[in-house]
Parts: structure tokens; C-alpha cells; sequence
């Protein structure tokens, strides 16, 4: 178990995985030995770069020697979308990624630290476990201890990074913008924010008031087209306002939404009508659960 500031990364033995996902222990084997997670050497499993990439790494243990462990949000179905069992790994540093986008390494690892893929450590930036399931391996400086973290060469093809970085670059327009969406942004939050209800522009006021940074409308940092109501970097904490609407397509889209932030881990509150009319009680609450603290 790694514990950052507060999050806290799960590790599990294959076996213990295994029965975490449902499956018997040989079966999980198979499979990662068949996309090339691990390769059996000389009686025994041996982690492969592709192992590590996906989250795997070596554990040492008095009793049952070194065996692979694995993080508590592995899937062997969810690879990210920029990563292939069969393709060539050459791992970057976030200074090799930030030249090739001509931007700092600094301002990078920053921007990777708001997409939740990473958090900043005393010294150094260490992997979340989102970060993690993008492939990203947790490194050292060998002299100076200082943590760091190096990503699959292909991450430069995530769209969430890419999007990020056109965000900072000044490069996206409202145009890239192509949440569905049925109400008119035309509530003024005391921040500027526009917004598309009352009950939104209470939120988002209250969160203003706490001094808490806040994006209205923020990509989930994922492959799929998918916009939070609210996100908090601080803690990477997304808010969901669902109001009182008993529509049926509404509740379809609900339950969609909600499937997509339980595949992927994501720090979710949900708020509805009564929430609202409460906020000074319930929000400081909810938002402590994740470290985050108002007022």
C-alpha cells in the first residue's frame, strides 16, 4: 500500500486479484501471460514492461520471496486506448513529452497533476493510481531519491492530454466543446462562471465563497466525451448536480454517466434539489472524505 498525501494506493497479490475480479487464480495467469504481462521463467513469474505499464510491480516478501502485485483499480480489459499489449514500449520523461509540445516540464507534470495522473510529492511527483492505468511507471533518481514518474511514448496520443495541453496553449475553442446539452448557459455565477440553473449557480457561488478552486464543466480526463458539472483539483474531486428530473432518457443518461465514473475510479459527489438548499452543511462534509477542506 502506497499512501500519498492523503491518497492511497491498494495493492494485490495476482492470486488476491484474481478473486477480486471474480476469477480463478490459473485463469487470471493465463490471461496476463497471454498479453504478455508476465512470462514464466524458470519456475517462477517474471513482470514484463508491459506488466509494468499496466500497474504491475514486484513486491518482496520474507516468507513467499518476490511476487507481482497489482493495483486495486486493475482491469486486464481496460488498457488505455493509446496502449497496446503487442506494441513497442520506450518509456519519456515529462521533460522528453513537454519539449515535444514546446512547454516546460514543470508546466507539464502540472498539467498532468490537474488530469489526476499524478500528485505532487514533498519532492518530485509521484503516480496516481489513474496515472497508473495510463501506463505511467513510478522512477527515482538514483542519487537524490527525488520521485518521478516516466510514461509510455504513446501517451502523446491520449486525447485527454492532448486536449489539456490545447487548453493551456490557448488552442481549443468553445467549438471543441461538444458536451449535448439541453439548457442555456445564462446564469452569471459571483466567479463569472456561466452556468445552466439556479441550483447550479448556488453550487458554484458556494464553492467560490469557500476559496475553493473549482472548473465548471471540465473533460473527464478519459478517452470517452464525457463533461462533469464541477471539478476540484484540489483532492480531484468531480461534482454531479442531477437535479429532480424524473425524465427517462434523463435517468438513462444518469446511469450511463455514473457507470463511466465507477469504471474509472473517479472521486465523485452527487448533489440533488434538497442538497442544495443545504450546501453550508452537507458540501464541507462530502468534500472532507476526499482531504479537501472548506472554510
Amino acid at each position: 500500500m502506497i499512501l500519498i498525501k492523503g491518497w492511497i494506493i491498494k495493492y494485490f497479490s495476482t492470486t488476491a486479484t484474481a478473486k477480486r475480479l471474480g476469477l480463478e487464480p490459473k485463469v487470471l495467469f493465463a490471461k496476463l501471460q497471454e498479453v504478455n504481462f508476465i512470462v514464466r521463467e524458470v519456475e517462477k513469474w517474471v513482470l514484463t514492461a508491459k506488466g509494468k505499464l499496466a500497474g504491475g510491480r514486484i513486491k518482496t516478501s520474507v516468507k513467499l520471496g518476490d511476487y507481482i502485485e497489482w493495483p486495486e483499480s486493475f482491469d486486464l480489459a481496460q488498457l488505455p486506448a493509446h496502449q497496446s499489449p503487442d506494441a513497442p514500449i520506450e518509456l519519456v520523461s515529462s521533460t522528453k513529452i513537454g519539449k515535444e509540445f514546446g512547454i516546460s516540464a514543470n508546466k507539464l507534470n502540472y498539467l498532468l497533476s490537474e488530469l489526476g495522473w499524478v500528485n505532487k510529492s514533498l519532492k518530485g511527483w509521484v503516480a496516481t493510481d489513474q496515472g497508473l492505468k495510463q501506463g505511467a511507471v513510478q522512477s527515482e533518481d538514483t542519487r537524490s531519491g527525488v520521485p518521478y514518474v516516466r510514461w509510455p511514448d504513446t501517451i502523446t496520443q491520449s486525447r485527454s492530454l492532448l486536449s489539456s495541453i490545447n487548453d493551456i496553449k490557448g488552442s481549443n475553442t468553445l467549438a471543441d466543446n461538444s458536451r449535448a446539452t439541453t439548457a442555456e448557459a445564462k446564469h452569471r455565477a459571483t466567479d463569472g462562471h456561466l452556468v445552466r440553473s439556479t441550483a447550479e449557480m448556488l453550487i458554484d457561488n458556494w464553492l467560490y465563497m469557500a476559496e475553493i478552486v473549482h472548473a465548471y464543466e471540465r473533460q473527464l480526463p478519459i478517452e470517452e466525451n464525457v463533461f462533469c458539472d464541477f471539478y476540484i483539483p484540489t483532492g480531484k474531486v468531480y461534482i454531479e448536480y442531477w437535479g429532480t428530473s424524473n425524465d427517462p432518457k434523463f435517468l438513462a443518461r444518469k446511469e450511463k454517466k455514473l457507470a463511466i465514473y465507477k469504471k474509472y475510479g473517479f472521486r465523485l459527489i452527487q448533489l440533488d434539489a434538497a442538497d442544495v438548499q443545504n450546501l453550508d452543511d452537507i458540501l464541507p462534509r462530502l468534500l472532507l472524505k476526499f482531504g479537501v477542506q472548506a472554510y
